[in-house]
């Protein structure tokens, strides 16, 4: 496992542990991995990062170190190029979490993973490059060093325990200091998303029966509402907080930005049709199967009384929610 301590990564190192396989953690060593792992540092940005990875390998039968590598990478393809082909002679499958972002903008609704993708992506990108294209540069280096042993999960919206984004830790924090809240748009607005747990056993199931190739990963457009996700919200933290269905063109007049400053909620339109719009027949086709939305609430809020209430955040990512004062004026009707 590259990374294996947050979120994704860390829902796929709990998943192989809980399958009694033997976990090989490669991180840099800011957060603790789960207890059980064999445990490599590294910094795989810096000149020798991988050294110790380099250096290790439990010698399974078939020539392979590893059956399996999970890689999680975000930033630079250039990492993702150099991890791969260190690893292609020694580990039998690559996994690259992927993003439904690789695809041309505009994605239009019901897209399957045939459809056009971002042009100018590389795998040798170093330095700042855009989600698109570092997401897509990262599957083409899986692909360069790993061929059809490479699969390529391009996940959608991702919720659940350990999220470090923030987008469902805001709202359960928000429902849990109760009173009216600001809800956007219309509760029966489809969402489409995974829990991070679903992804994970999905990928390691995926993987041993040997799919390769792009998967787009995420839940059936409808799986939950919008109100269905912060009425759980609601239910999970025990609030007596009262939603306020507000009409999605009076948030917007507000200068109030969807996704970032309202998470997870996008107005029907372009960007709306791409993210929960998507075409998951293949997944679905190969057993992927999608908790119920109350079962991700409940399980993030659990996760998050444990920590204090503090989400954790990554630290390249923005913070998303509203501003209290702009909420207050909304629901006031002086916005």
């Amino acid at each position: 496992m590259l990374g294996g301590t947050e979120f994704v990564g860390r829902a796929v190192t709990e998943a192989a542990l809980a399958r009694g396989w033997d976990v090989t953690v490669f991180h840099r060593g800011r957060h603790a991995p789960p207890p059980g792992v064999t445990e490599l540092l590294g910094d795989r940005t810096t000149e020798d990062g991988l050294a110790a990875l380099a250096g290790a390998g439990d010698g399974l039968g078939g020539g392979y170190d590893w059956d399996l590598v999970v890689d999680t990478w975000s930033g630079a393809p250039s990492a993702v190029r150099d991890a791969a082909r260190l690893l292609a002679g020694r580990a039998a499958r690559y996994a690259y979490v992927s993003s439904r972002s690789v695809y041309d903008h505009p994605a239009p609704a019901g897209l399957p993973e045939e459809g056009p993708l971002v042009s100018g992506a590389s795998p040798d990108a170093g330095g700042d490059v855009s989600y698109p294209l570092a997401k897509r540069g990262g599957e083409l280096a899986a692909l360069d060093a790993f061929g059809d042993r490479a699969l390529l999960a391009r996940a959608g919206l991702i919720l659940g325990p350990w999220e470090n984004i923030g987008r469902l830790p805001w709202w359960l924090l928000r429902i849990a200091r109760g009173g009216p809240v600001l809800a956007p748009g219309t509760p029966d607005l489809m969402l489409q998303y995974i829990d991070a747990r679903d992804l994970a056993n999905w990928l390691l199931d995926a993987t041993r029966s040997g799919l390769h190739g792009p998967y787009n990963l995420v839940s059936r457009s409808g799986h939950a509402t919008m109100g269905q996700l912060l009425d759980a919200c609601v239910r999970a933290t025990g609030s007596d907080a009262v939603l306020r269905w507000t009409p999605a063109e009076k948030i917007l007049a507000a200068g109030v930005e969807p996704w970032s400053d309202l998470p997870v909620w996008l107005p029907p339109g372009e960007l709306y049709d791409a993210i929960h719009l998507g075409d998951v027949g293949k997944a679905y086709a190969t057993g992927l199967r999608c908790r119920p939305v109350e079962e991700t609430v409940a399980d993030t809020w659990k996760w998050l009384e444990g920590l204090g209430g503090v989400a954790p955040q990554r630290p390249d990512r923005p913070a998303v929610g509203l501003d209290p004062r702009v909420e207050a004026e909304l629901l006031t009707g002086s916005a």
